[in-house]
């Protein structure tokens, strides 16, 4: 279990559930597959699928969850097509044009009498809690799926005050990642946090320009250049420790993150016995090494704004 991206909440407030007041929370909201006229439906599945019934797994103080999600497939194309059919069979019949509130009307019946015949497909999100250091991490490379989650979230304890960790930082993550390309320097003097091959500049212009590089010399001239135009950096990629990489964003997102051979090693090197026994030792060791690593984070963009610390 190794999280690719990473949408990262601070949590306002200590977190104070054990694994099993929060899995008495879940429960209410346990995932079930559509019904015949249900569109989507989204719940609470164990995170260790079907070899498990618990929706929190607990492991070194950490929590994790899974959010399961299920859509009907109803292909606009082919509903749009069938509407206009009947649309047009009906006018025939009654002579007349239909008003707009009989067309919708139409199309309304048509996906009534759909749905219930419509595949479905599932998606998963897992994320964790952080009781100890106050965070709540989310892999999906999508904000707005993060934030879907959160709300759930909060629907099922009531509250759960949480704010992006882009918004808790006192610096600005573009000002910051755009000086440390214009002055040719690394984000850190002593190398545990070091730029790599690839970045996006824009202009800060709503229509500006964009320049993408991909395995290129960012300390190039021609990089300067740009910057010294006006372009800003809203994304580059990043080694911490030869422990991660990544690349972030302007939103301090993590995306394409993996872990390197120092911690892909050290899970190799723990023998398990099932499945289960795999995925517990995973996620030992991907949160034990997210917990040191995103206080390193906070540092580079100026550290915390003390509002926004949780009540230790």
């Amino acid at each position: 279990m190794w999280f690719k991206n990473l949408i990262i909440f601070r949590l306002d407030e200590r977190f104070m559930l054990t694994p099993e007041d929060l899995q008495e929370k879940l429960i209410p909201m346990a995932f079930r597959p559509c019904g015949n006229q249900e569109a989507s439906t989204f719940g609470w599945t164990p995170p260790l699928g079907k070899s498990s019934e618990q929706l929190v797994h607990s492991s070194n103080g950490f929590m994790m969850l899974c959010g399961k999600n299920e859509e009907r497939v109803l292909p606009t194309a082919v509903v749009n097509d069938m509407t206009n059919e009947k649309i047009l069979e009906t006018e025939e019949q009654q002579g007349r044009k239909l008003s707009k509130k009989e067309r919708n009307a139409i199309k309304d019946e048509l996906i009534f009498e759909l749905l219930p015949r419509a595949f479905t497909f599932q998606t998963k999100t897992f994320a964790y809690i952080d009781p100890q250091n106050g965070w709540l991490i989310v892999d999906s490379a999508s904000t707005s799926k993060a934030e879907g989650l959160l709300s759930s979230l909060r629907k099922c304890l009531g509250s759960l005050p949480a704010t992006p960790i882009n918004r808790i930082t006192v610096d600005s993550p573009v000002s910051v990642m755009t000086g440390w390309l214009a002055n040719d320097q690394g984000p850190h003097e002593d190398a545990e946090i070091t730029i790599d091959d690839e970045c996006e500049l824009r202009a800060p212009e709503e229509e500006g320009g964009i320049i993408r590089c991909k395995r290129h010399d960012l300390s190039l001239p021609e990089i300067k250049n740009h910057l010294d135009t006006g372009k800003q950096v809203f994304k580059v990629a990043l080694t911490w420790s030869d422990r991660l990489s990544f690349i972030i964003d302007d939103n301090l997102a993590i995306k394409r993150l993996k872990f390197l051979d120092l911690i892909q090693s050290q899970a190799a090197d723990t023998e398990t016995e099932s499945e289960a026994d795999r995925f517990d030792v995973d996620f030992s060791i991907m949160s034990l090494e997210l917990a040191n690593f995103l206080p390193r984070l906070v540092e580079l963009f100026g550290g915390e704004v003390k509002t926004h610390t949780p009540d230790n």
